[in-house]
């Protein structure tokens, strides 16, 4: 069978590509009797295969060139999966407890083999809808967010390495445009993607389309997002990017990967668990009333924030000698002039985190591609009234994100709406 030039694969043909591969056939110990093989691709752009042998296992990821959960009359390049399995080697590199392992990656067959994160791991965003607790969560995240976002800007790295790390993934253009679209342009006006809890939310999604000081706002990040190359971001890094045991948390599916604003990151995430708070109250049943899970989210919002914060400046004071040319010794050399630097950029950091975190919210329920975090509340008129007040939090907080001086003002400002 010709793997030369690129095709999509089936559970029978992708065991004749394994064979051709000895990085992933030694996985299964070149057996390949009793080889079970599992579609397990819910997303929306690209095939996923579980592949357990008698001594092994990994993934297979293959993307295809359209989006899979609109057809081929929405074409997407699949050189989107030479970008994934970049950023997951650079990310990997710089925080391996966090990132599974590459394997293997072929750029004509736009497919990666990567660690199989077997069970118990599941996605987070079905933890959060089930209402489980993962008392490591908001330390591994932190740890994730501060090392791949430090470790790939010019706070660690000369601007020449910066630079060229830079041009190189201007190439996941696409995949950024596709951002830019979904998440800063469709949700303010009207779009043939656009759907919503309707009816019941048909005058919240007209409200937004009309408001003038929300679209100046939105403005401001799309900027930021095309034009900020602070570091390289994950790019799509919501619940569903995220598998997590008791003791295990692993960022997956970095193909949005790009060198662009660290907030836009650090918001998706926060931004998907304040998403996760708002639709608790549709999964409350007799016995539970959810209202003590609504707690740990909200102590899983507040403690990822102040742990990055943390991670962040304590890493920039370990490597403040380094080859890091954003802030040079020779200038910023004394303690006092540090912090002000520090609290300066950590500031705008909060600020944009809050206003991306905020555009995610929004697009995630007037938009195209919605959660199951709400999608899964049965009844429209409880969804919808869940959707509602997580709209108008988002909606405050985009406006009015330089206001909030920490995240415990954001914390009392959910408070409120509920």
């Amino acid at each position: 069978m010709d793997f030369s030039q690129f095709r999509p694969l089936d559970e029978t043909s992708l065991i004749e590509y394994i064979k051709t591969v000895p990085s992933l056939s030694d996985k299964l110990g070149n057996k390949f009797d009793g080889i079970e093989i599992k579609e397990v691709g819910d997303g929306n752009l690209n095939f996923v295969y579980i592949v357990v042998g008698s001594s092994g296992s990994f993934v297979i990821k293959q993307a295809i060139p359209y989006v899979r959960c609109i057809g081929e009359s929405w074409p997407m390049t699949k050189e989107r999966a030479y970008f994934e399995a970049v950023a997951l080697r650079k990310h990997g590199h710089l925080c391996p407890n966090h990132v599974p392992d590459v394997y293997h990656f072929d750029r004509t067959m736009s497919l990666i083999g990567m660690r199989y994160l077997e069970p118990p791991h599941i996605i987070l965003r079905k933890g959060l809808i089930a209402g489980i607790e993962y008392p490591l969560l908001a330390d591994h995240m932190s740890e994730y967010m501060a090392k791949t976002l430090f470790g790939t800007s010019i706070l660690y790295n000369s601007t020449t390495v910066h630079k060229e790390s830079v041009a190189e993934f201007c190439g996941n253009v696409e995949l950024c445009r596709l951002t830019e679209q979904v998440v800063f342009s469709d949700p303010y006006k009207v779009s043939e993607h656009n759907r919503w809890t309707s009816p019941y939310l048909d005058r919240d999604a007209e409200a937004i389309r009309e408001d003038n000081d929300l679209k100046v706002e939105i403005a401001e990040l799309k900027a930021k997002f095309i034009e900020r190359t602070q570091a390289l971001v994950h790019g799509d890094l919501h619940t569903g990017s995220i598998m997590v045991t008791q003791e295990s948390t692993q960022v997956i599916d970095p193909e949005f990967a790009f060198y662009g604003p660290m907030g836009f990151d650090i918001g998706a995430f926060l931004g998907n668990l304040i998403l996760a708070f708002f639709s608790q109250d549709g999964h409350a049943v007799e016995g539970n009333d959810r209202k003590a899970y609504k707690e740990w989210i909200l102590r899983m919002i507040e403690e990822t924030w102040n742990l990055f914060r943390k991670k962040l400046v304590a890493l920039w004071e370990l490597h403040k000698d380094g080859p890091g040319e954003a802030y040079l010794p020779a200038i910023y050399n004394n303690p006092e002039l540090q912090q002000l630097v520090q609290n300066k950029y950590l500031t705008e950091l909060f600020h944009d985190s809050l206003g991306f975190g905020a555009a995610k919210m929004i697009r995630r329920i007037v938009g195209v591609a919605h959660v199951a975090d709400f999608e899964t509340i049965k009844d429209p008129s409880k969804r919808a009234e869940c959707e509602r007040q997580a709209l108008e939090l988002a909606k405050l907080v985009l406006k009015k994100r330089r206001n909030f001086n920490s995240i415990s003002q954001v914390i009392s400002a959910i408070r409120e709406i509920q």
